[in-house]
């Protein structure tokens, strides 16, 4: 195969390969990690064992089904599995597009461990707890300055579930006026975020979803022909994920309030907005921002994130409860809120989340806060007029600057080589990077989504760009590199199955798996 010469900011990968098992296959009966050591005379004199007073119902019948391996087989696993990853502490990640993947300050994390903070329980006495209530209080109050909201929950583990929080909202609001029934619609875009559509859906709301013009604008016509008596809300991304922000938002939530229905803001992702546009000014009712995105907490695996829900002083009472307050002496957990939602999950948000935080939002302080935007949106605009110089690549809608991210498309290298987003993003594994198309449909055709955010350099994003550059060049010279990549990865080309989107196939956990291990060995049999 003829190999196409290479760009030297283009640098060298191959990615780790182990046979590792999952760690239940590495269960070796006796082996012990850590072990426990019963309690000592003298708490058992003052406080019992701590375990005989267990009531009988709550023992189970038989220890849990949990691996049993010694620490240093742990480890050497854990690692192993690091090294097959890819990841914003391992490579240039500004191909996660929509997931805003940025530096996460290292001394945050050394906060988060702190002792005091690891023995902290989110069922302890309040007035135990004064420091890390003062703690989600003042982010609290940092981030009504940011958004210009009344109050803030951080209860929400995600940006999914504070719109799922969002769209309850809506619904209780309009119960409490009598009106539930009426207004059964909420209004979205077909470039905001999925979760929109989803989570009022989940509501029992009907979805009217607005296309855009041809300037890629969400059509404000299509918007006044739809609203009616009806209308519950409108939810929207302002930028949308093409990058795309709408100067008019504010005559949308204008149309919409004139109406009667409730408008909120998904600020998932507000890298390009910080100090310089505010929800309020908008003329939203509500908005929830990720600090897993923009405020520099890490995602974890979709694991223990926040989705940071504020709202206007009218819609305070709809909250998930409880909020924390202070009375001037004493931060205090408030849950008597007169029409609050329930809670959407347990307790009052992830407090090693909060904490990272406010850490950085205190470390920058308001200039710095404006400074991120003003970066991020350089950084995204340096991006945007070189890759528009790649052969086949292009940024489809308006013209100019975009703000924090823009959707590109390849649809002009597919029609000429055949070559598609799905063959560029495996061909990118090959040399350390990551690389996301976009949410479906694929409303942009051969999509692919960057997000350069404050953190990187020019050199990185030079980097970024050869890597692209050396795609194209390939793919117009000998498109079978691209489209048989990856080369250095783990992983080659997944078969066609429908497995990822049949549930019957799922395993996502190790007691599903072997259940339908043993009901497809009765099959077989």
């Amino acid at each position: 195969m003829k190999k196409i010469q290479r760009n030297n900011k283009v640098r060298d990968f191959h990615q780790a390969k182990w046979n590792e098992p999952i760690i239940f296959e590495l269960h070796q009966p006796g082996e012990v990690g850590v072990e426990v050591p019963s309690a000592n005379q003298t708490i058992v004199s003052e406080v019992g064992d701590g375990v005989s007073a267990i009531p009988a119902t709550m023992c189970r019948p038989e220890k849990p089904n949990l691996p049993e391996i010694s620490q240093a087989r742990v480890l050497r696993h854990y690692v192993r599995l690091s090294q097959e990853t890819l990841g914003s502490d391992f490579n240039v990640e500004i191909g996660q597009g929509t997931c805003t993947m940025k530096y996460i300050p290292k001394i945050n994390e050394l906060l988060i461990r702190n002792p005091k903070m690891m023995a902290l329980h989110p069922l302890q006495n309040e007035s135990t707890a004064q420091g890390m209530l003062e703690i989600i209080y003042k982010l609290d109050v940092c981030m009504r300055e940011i958004s210009g909201m009344d109050y803030f929950s951080f209860q929400p583990s995600s940006g999914t579930q504070a719109l799922f929080a969002m769209a309850s909202i809506v619904r209780k609001y309009h119960e409490s006026r009598g009106e539930d029934q009426q207004r059964d619609e909420i209004i979205t875009t077909i470039f905001s975020h999925p979760s929109q559509a989803a989570t009022a859906a989940v509501k029992g709301y009907k979805i009217i979803t607005l296309h855009p013009g041809e300037d890629g604008f969400p059509d404000i016509e299509k918007l006044k022909a739809v609203v009616s008596e009806r209308t519950a809300g409108f939810v929207v991304a302002n930028p949308e994920d093409t990058g795309i922000f709408n100067p008019k938002i504010k005559e949308f939530t204008k149309i919409v309030h004139e109406a009667g229905g409730v408008c909120y803001y998904d600020q998932a992702n507000a890298n390009g907005l910080l100090g310089i546009t505010r929800a309020k000014e908008a003329g939203f009712d509500m908005c929830f921002f990720n600090l897993h995105k923009t405020f520099a907490a890490p995602h974890m695996c979709g694991g223990p994130a926040t989705g940071a829900l504020g709202v206007v002083d009218e819609l305070k009472e709809f909250l998930p409860g409880p909020i924390v307050e202070f009375d001037g002496e004493q931060y205090h957990l408030n849950d008597n809120l007169t029409h609050s939602i329930g809670k959407v999950r347990a307790f009052h948000g992830v407090a090693q989340t909060i904490l990272r935080s406010y850490a950085w939002i205190r470390a920058l302080g308001s200039e710095g806060l404006k400074e991120v935007a003003q970066t991020a949106v350089l950084n995204n605009n340096y991006l945007y007029h070189k890759i528009q110089k790649i052969r086949g690549a292009s940024a489809p809608y308006v013209k100019g600057q975009r703000l924090e991210q823009v959707r590109y498309s390849w649809e002009q290298m597919t029609k000429e080589t055949g070559v598609t987003t799905e063959d560029v993003q495996r061909r990118m594994t090959d040399f350390g990077l990551h690389y996301w198309t976009s949410h479906h449909p694929y409303i942009v055709p051969q999509p692919f989504t960057l997000e350069p955010t404050e953190s990187y350099s020019k050199a990185d994003l030079d980097e970024y760009i050869a890597a692209l550059e050396q795609i194209s060049n390939e793919a117009y010279e000998n498109p079978e590199i691209v489209q048989n990549a990856p080369y250095n990865s783990t992983i080659h080309k997944l078969d066609e199955q429908d497995y990822l989107d049949n549930p019957e196939e799922w395993c996502i956990t190790w007691r599903s798996y072997i259940k339908k291990s043993m009901v497809s060995e009765l099959f077989r049999k």
